[in-house]
């Protein structure tokens, strides 16, 4: 793999996990991935979001940080290339839908802090899933704290990660509409997946595909 550090990301239910667990078993890459199931607030905000967004978002925040610095340490052009199912900035996109206007102004301080701190990834990858699908996924997958989650807050996410696509100069993303893709279960479909995101080259900005 030519890239040496490469996130995937996408909403919920997208799918991110699932794809960079393939691609890292593929390339021989090490597998980082977001550590969301220990966390004491998850299944609160899903119950009660006004209440548990601030706690949920400082603690996947300082959890993100912490995880990618231990991980990624100093750069080693020989080492293992990387694969991650999420990026720092997740922690900026979801606390715009999450928090109240004076939690979010103490929450940017902080992020811009952190931010600075950590290395960009050489290809972001945003796997773009219509609503109606990541709802059938999550029901699929079955995770009782997720039964919650409501459609509108879904699209209130997917729009923030678009917003703040169009903000980056530097980053190389890479959006794929994969609504017609069943990349776990179809082999060809993985294939054709892997080879668009390991074998395309890709400029700063955003770039979109549909497959």
């Amino acid at each position: 793999m030519d890239y040496r550090y490469l996130v995937i990301e996408g909403n919920i239910g997208a799918g991110k996990t699932s794809l960079a667990t393939m691609l890292a078993e593929e390339t021989g890459s090490r597998l980082i991935l977001e550590e969301f199931n220990d966390n004491p607030f998850l299944a609160k905000f899903y119950e009660d979001p006004g209440r548990y967004a601030f706690q949920l978002e400082l603690s996947f925040l300082a959890e993100r940080y912490q995880q990618i610095k231990t991980e990624l340490g100093p750069p080693d052009l020989f080492g293992q290339p990387v694969i991650s199912d999420y990026f720092l900035a997740k922690s900026f996109i979801f606390s715009k839908q999450n928090l109240k206007d004076d939690e979010m102004k103490l929450f940017e301080k902080l992020f811009s802090i952190i931010q600075a701190q950590v290395p960009l990834p050489d290809l972001y990858v945003y796997l773009h899933v219509p609503v109606e699908k990541l709802l059938n996924n999550i029901e699929h997958r079955g995770r009782s704290y997720e039964k919650h989650i409501r459609p509108e807050y879904l699209k209130e996410v997917q729009e923030g990660y678009f917003g703040f696509f169009k903000s980056q100069r530097e980053l190389k993303i890479l959006v794929i509409d994969t609504t017609h893709l069943d990349f776990v279960n179809n082999y060809s479909d993985y294939q054709q997946l892997k080879k668009v995101i390991l074998d395309g080259k890709y400029g700063p900005g955003m770039n979109m595909l549909i497959l």
